[in-house]
């Protein structure tokens, strides 16, 4: 399901050459895996020592949902900062729907990443006027900027929290170099998207890509790549706002994206200490930010379901914290009921905002 401009027309080419049960095959799969992981998790854990300390909580748990607000809010408002010139007014509000909407079903959906990103730029489209061209190379380099953030983000807890990784590195993997191992990660994250987002934003990027597709030897595709190609140079057109004086403005929004990363660690870091885990700030940064790439590689299982979920309790166990089983199920239950109550926004601001999964598609069809 995609768009007709470059990258969205890229990944529809790929997916006219899958069979639609192909990728719904990985997607179930996916989840599947991901609940066989969870429902594993629940099997060892201390569920009732778990629900005894959520229970002493009481009301300060409610600032377990301020820093998932705070990640929409600031990834919002790069993303406003990332419409050069636009000549219809950006609504920063409409803008925050569009991002728990496409957030919501990318996170919950088997391979939900395929239709919540191409809702973007048809809400974009549909809630303010923005031509389509205009939002899907919006979303083009918010995606790019956001992987060379994270890259940032992993560099910068590795190295924050580089003694207690190579600490637990023996425990965990049976070997040393964890600190080394993540850092490494890290600038490779941050090289590749960076030169993804330098070969966009410099040169004929939609066009290249025009080209090399082009030379696949299959005419039926070639006739519909023929199709696409003033898509393309729409494309590129629209990539051109991004160079010049406004490439400048591309730093600061960096910086926002990277401090939306943050948000993920500082709710890790508030469950723990509501749960009394004596546990240091360094130490949850390092943590979160291993468990995030490890859920890239699984990137397949929606919402990093059980992935991310047996890692923390690798990681409390590897730390020597008392009673990890039923502190570690006690943090799993608040933030998978966390992320069930925001998801739950999610699809009522999605149903009430009249958008539908398949708008994605049928926005796709016209432009086929």
């Amino acid at each position: 399901m995609s768009f007709n401009p470059f990258f969205s027309t890229v990944h529809r080419f790929f997916m006219r050459n899958q069979t639609k049960s192909g990728a719904s095959w990985t997607g179930y799969v996916g989840l599947s895996l991901g609940v066989l992981l969870i429902g594993y998790l629940f099997s060892q854990v201390d569920l009732q020592g778990a629900v005894e300390r959520i229970s002493l909580i009481g009301f300060s748990s409610l600032f377990i949902f301020l820093p998932y607000l705070g990640l929409h809010v600031l990834e919002s408002i790069a993303w406003f900062m990332l419409f050069p010139g636009s000549s219809v007014p950006i609504s920063f509000f409409k803008l925050l729907k569009i991002q728990l909407i496409a957030e919501t079903v990318s996170m919950t959906l088997p391979a939900g990443v395929a239709v919540g990103e191409p809702l973007r730029p048809f809400l974009c489209s549909r809630f303010m006027g923005i031509p389509i061209p205009a939002g899907v190379a919006s979303v083009a380099v918010r995606k790019l900027m956001l992987g060379v953030a994270q890259g940032i983000y992993t560099i910068f807890c590795a190295v924050a929290g580089f003694t207690f990784l190579q600490t637990v590195s023996f425990r965990m993997l049976g070997f040393g170099g964890l600190g080394t191992i993540m850092i490494a990660t890290g600038i490779a994250v941050f090289l590749i998207f960076l030169s993804l987002l330098f070969l966009l934003l410099n040169g004929r990027a939609a066009q290249k890509v025009h080209a090399l597709l082009m030379l696949i030897p299959f005419n039926r595709v070639k006739l519909w790549l023929l199709s696409k190609e003033s898509a393309f140079l729409d494309t590129d057109v629209e990539l051109k706002h991004f160079r010049g004086p406004f490439a400048a403005r591309l730093v600061p929004i960096m910086l926002i994206y990277v401090l939306a990363w943050f948000m993920l660690a500082i709710e890790s870091y508030i469950i723990l200490t509501l749960l009394g885990v004596k546990i240091s700030f360094f130490q949850v940064l390092a943590i979160d930010a291993s468990l995030t790439m490890l859920r890239v590689l699984f990137f397949f299982v929606p919402s990093g379901l059980g992935v991310q979920d047996l890692g923390y309790i690798a990681f409390f166990q590897a730390l020597g914290i008392q009673d990890y089983l039923a502190l570690g199920g006690a943090f799993v239950l608040l933030r998978r009921f966390k992320e069930l109550l925001w998801y739950a926004f999610g699809y009522g601001i999605m149903f009430f905002s009249g958008v539908h999964l398949r708008d994605a598609e049928q926005i796709s069809q016209k432009n086929s």
